[in-house]
């Protein structure tokens, strides 16, 4: 009997051939990602399945770096999980800002989606670090720092102004980096990089009046 291949059966075995090549250094990948967005609200999206036929679904890992061995990462999840993620010359790196391989750590946390690979690895389109998203309220305003509460808690977390990056939203509306309307009170929600070394968080972005 003459099996039919199905469409896209093919190139998914391409695709993935291409990625591992690619994470050995033999190929470079540009373009946009297949498998959704790179920004930094992406990590909290819903899983949306790949625009790409190629595809059949991405792979989500999240967790706290424990080694780093070239360019892949060794990462024990939450629940005991272990996993290994493969950087490649497309993986697309966030930490407070788009940056590089070189500016993550071990101790870092992390979240990254990517493609499972035949080896076991995760090869990455998109890697996370330390990000966090905090439904928080602003407890106290000062000029390079916010006092924030979450969750119930009186527990305070300081969250830096960085000059240049954080940026302010209210009711919606664009982005500013006039953080002027902030006040004590406020719900806010905060969007940033968690620093391991004090416990503090850089503000990418708060949204009031949402």
């Amino acid at each position: 009997m003459t099996h039919r291949q199905e469409p896209g059966a093919r190139s998914g075995f391409d695709r993935r051939r291409f990625l591992t090549t690619a994470a050995l250094g033999g190929a470079t990948i540009v373009g946009a990602s297949a498998l959704g967005g790179l920004d930094a609200d992406a990590a909290f999206a819903a899983p949306m399945p790949s625009l790409d036929p190629a595809i059949s679904r991405s792979t989500f890992v999240e967790g706290r770096i424990t080694a780093i061995n070239g360019s892949v990462l060794e990462v024990a999840g939450s629940y005991g999980t272990q996993h290994l993620i493969q950087l490649t010359n497309a993986t697309s790196i966030w930490k407070l800002r788009t940056t590089t391989a070189d500016a993550v750590k071990v101790g870092d946390g992390l979240y990254a989606r990517g493609v499972d690979m035949p080896d076991g690895t995760v090869a990455a389109d998109a890697v996370w670090v330390n990000i966090v998203n905090l439904l928080c309220t602003v407890r106290g305003i000062a000029k390079d720092r916010l006092h924030l509460t979450h969750g119930g808690s009186d527990h305070t977390v300081v969250g830096r102004i960085v000059p240049e990056t954080t940026s302010a939203s209210y009711v919606g509306g664009a982005l500013t980096s006039d953080l002027s309307r902030v006040r004590i009170g406020q719900s806010a929600q905060v969007l940033g990089a968690w620093r391991p070394e004090d416990d503090t968080i850089d503000i990418a972005r708060v949204t009031v009046g949402h």
